[in-house]
């Protein structure tokens, strides 16, 4: 069964802390939170003091997405405000090592983040030092996209990897995920799905939590 991730990214920010409280008492594990700069892509979102400021009121894993060109420079921020992942685009940084190496240092579970038009032989020579990886499923930066059914192969291709080598990260998707595309993604490896609209646009997110868990059962 996948675990599921909702992004706050379609939450409603008004009344940000019910909407975390709802997906948590759905028992999702992980609460997805996407950091955009403007640059990286053209949105802009929120910065750490926004991850310090959910940090007390869940449980849950605050597995945060970094959009943002140069990561490794605000790196210590998010560590600081209480993230327990970090994901770093590698199309994003020309230190790649560096990055990873810094969130793993400050005691947070490290991931690499791949785009669609970015192939798996790019973050090939940093799986090792992984917790996570990233796949997107849509080009970043925005909400409500379609599911690119193409990225599946990459999934399979670092499910590949990761059996042969022996390594023990998890596969994320993240981009136009519901109870049916999250099946063929399931079905090549992927362990844990963002769903940002499909859970936060429903009348009942749990429901929607549910659906996907079960689709993957």
């Amino acid at each position: 069964m996948i675990k599921v991730a909702p992004s706050i990214l379609s939450a409603d920010y008004v009344n940000l802390q019910k909407d975390i409280e709802k997906v948590e008492k759905a028992g999702a594990p992980y609460l997805h939170i996407d950091v955009m700069d403007g640059t990286f892509v053209p949105s802009i979102s929120y910065g750490p003091g926004f991850v310090k400021a959910i940090r007390p009121i869940t449980n849950m894993v605050l597995d945060v997405h970094l959009m943002v060109e140069k990561p490794e420079h605000i790196l210590p921020m998010f560590i600081d405000a209480g993230a327990d992942i970090i994901g770093v685009q590698v199309e994003a940084t020309q230190h790649i090592h560096r990055a990873l190496q810094i969130i793993k240092n400050g005691g947070v579970k490290a991931e690499v983040v791949i785009n669609p038009g970015t192939p798996v032989a790019m973050i090939e020579p940093v799986l090792h030092m992984v917790d996570q990886v990233l796949v997107m499923t849509v080009n970043p930066g925005f909400g409500g996209q379609k599911f690119l059914p193409e990225t599946v192969d990459k999934i399979a291709q670092l499910n590949a990897i990761k059996e042969e080598k022996g390594y023990d990260f998890d596969i994320e998707v993240d981009g136009g995920v519901n109870d049916k595309t999250v099946v063929d993604c399931y079905k090549a490896g992927a362990t844990v799905a963002v769903a940002g609209s499909y859970v936060f646009n429903a009348e009942d997110p749990a429901e929607r939590i549910k659906a996907l868990e079960n689709a993957t059962k």
